[in-house]
């Protein structure tokens, strides 16, 4: 997609096999797909979450170099573990890169990462595939009046909470585009792990503040690669807060509440994704 000289491309890493909790399904435990932004013009480019392994930032980093176009920025949307792992790996390829996000997103970063290592718990999800030490990220408050990218407005905004907390989005308005993190997701099933405690309403007033924007295209973190960057996901989010909502009022188990959503939306992406959200939901 482009406007005049600036053009946005995604890439969608692929999903990772987890080592724990199984699905009850024995079906197959699976990390959720990322995507990846590139906004570009003839002379720079901003990335967007860099992905979760090794692997994926090898990759994402020959796709990024296939533009040929100075990469000056990285952006975090929010400050899961998933999208902002391999940071300083990249950095190590690209390092005359700022890394920009909230202050509230750096500063989580931080907290969630002492000592510049994963938790352990981590490690025994994903074993080797995680990136060395240290992981911390030293980034740079994003500018409260916008970054100018090749000349275009770039603008951030915090919106809250949507599957965690202090989420923000990158809104490229030459392009009608909002890069948004978690708050959208694009027919994969959502991670709700947070959602209790007034979660949801808080998801759906984030979901609010990106619709306000009135985007023509929402990039959404969590991603089909089958299908394009309609706006109208935001509108599908939505609509499936709504069903957890019911289903965890429903549901007394953990058990409960995955056959539940998963009968509900048999053809999302990574139904382990519902049963990670469930055990959190239920304290197991």
């Amino acid at each position: 997609m482009s406007s005049t000289d600036l053009r946005y491309e995604v890439f969608v890493s692929d999903m990772v096999p987890v080592a724990t909790p199984p699905r009850p399904d024995d079906g197959p435990s699976l990390w959720s797909s990322l995507s990846h932004a590139l906004i570009y013009g003839k002379n720079e480019a901003l990335l967007t979450d860099p992905p979760l392994t090794l692997e994926q930032a090898d990759t994402l980093i020959k796709w990024v170099e296939s533009h040929d176009v100075a990469l000056r920025y990285i952006y975090l949307t929010h400050a899961h573990f998933d999208h902002f792992a391999t940071t300083n790996y990249l950095l190590r390829r690209f390092p005359d890169v700022t890394v920009v996000a909230s202050d509230a997103v750096l500063a989580r970063i931080t907290r969630e990462t002492p000592g510049g290592v994963f938790p352990d718990t981590l490690r025994n999800i994903f074993g080797d595939v995680l990136p060395e030490p240290p992981v911390t990220v030293q980034g740079s408050v994003f500018p409260a009046g916008g970054l100018l990218l090749d000349g275009h407005e770039l603008l951030a905004h915090e919106v809250g909470h949507s599957d965690t907390d202090d989420t923000s989005v990158l809104h490229v308005p030459s392009l009608d585009l909002v890069i948004a993190g978690d708050v959208v997701y694009n027919n994969v099933h959502q991670y709700l792990g947070e959602g209790r405690d007034g979660g949801v309403d808080a998801w759906h007033q984030a979901l609010d503040k990106v619709a306000a924007l009135k985007p023509r295209f929402v990039v959404a973190s969590h991603k089909d690669i089958q299908r394009g960057n309609p706006a109208s996901d935001i509108e599908e989010t939505r609509r499936y807060l709504d069903v957890a909502a019911v289903v965890l009022q429903q549901a007394t188990t953990p058990a409960e509440y995955f056959d539940a959503m998963k009968q509900r939306y048999p053809e999302r992406v990574n139904p382990w994704a519902i049963w990670l959200s469930a055990l959190q939901l239920f304290g197991n």
